[in-house]
């Protein structure tokens, strides 16, 4: 990515969220900004949930033409008429889910803080690779923080767009937003006390 270039911006859903909240809230988003991708990350586990809201998402994404992926369970990704799948468990699962999916599905992973295995998921057929996070706030990976320099070798190194992920606070994004192809929000924005859309124009202040 060059160090002109703006990264696009990447949804996270919340691990648990009131369908009908959720999905206003989603379109008004979508409504206002560019956004790259959705992606779906419950907590659940069980497809009936899974499946209730993938069918929420699914609608507001389609009618907007945003691509959408889920969190792991790459098995319901066609199913639930998404584009892909985002693998939490860095790059085991690659191969699995791009032969399961086929070459046109969208596979990410997220592999932490480790350029190795980011370095082998891209190898292996992901379509990105997502790092972090950026602080000890979040709760993602296993307590390690990605630093700006991981981002800025990537950037020189490697060719497979990458994701800033987790804990992507304003001097976060500062630091980092020159050296990504694209920014994974989350409850950066959706639990702001202001509201997701007064957040992400917070965020694209930053760039």
């Amino acid at each position: 990515m060059s160090d002109s270039a703006q990264p696009k911006i990447y949804l996270k859903s919340p691990q648990l969220f009131e369908l009908a909240k959720f999905s206003s809230d989603l379109a008004e988003v979508l409504d206002r900004f560019e956004v790259a991708c959705v992606r779906l990350a419950l907590g659940a586990d069980d497809e009936e949930t899974l499946s209730r809201s993938g069918d929420v998402i699914r609608d507001v994404c389609h009618q907007r033409d945003v691509a959408m992926v889920i969190d792991q369970h790459f098995r319901l990704a066609e199913k639930l008429g998404f584009d892909g799948v985002h693998l939490t468990d860095g790059s085991r699962q690659v191969r699995i889910a791009r032969k399961a999916l086929g070459r046109d599905a969208i596979v990410g992973a997220f592999c932490g803080t480790s350029r190795h295995d980011g370095m082998t998921a891209g190898e292996i057929g992901a379509d990105y690779v997502s790092l972090g996070p950026l602080t000890v706030t979040d709760a993602l990976g296993d307590g390690s923080m990605a630093e700006a320099d991981l981002f800025r070798w990537w950037s020189e190194m490697i060719e497979v767009p990458v994701v800033a992920e987790g804990g992507l606070t304003a001097p976060a994004i500062g630091e980092i937003g020159q050296y990504v192809d694209f920014l994974c929000l989350g409850d950066e924005i959706w639990s702001a006390h202001d509201g997701p859309v007064a957040a992400l124009e917070g965020v694209l202040r930053q760039l």
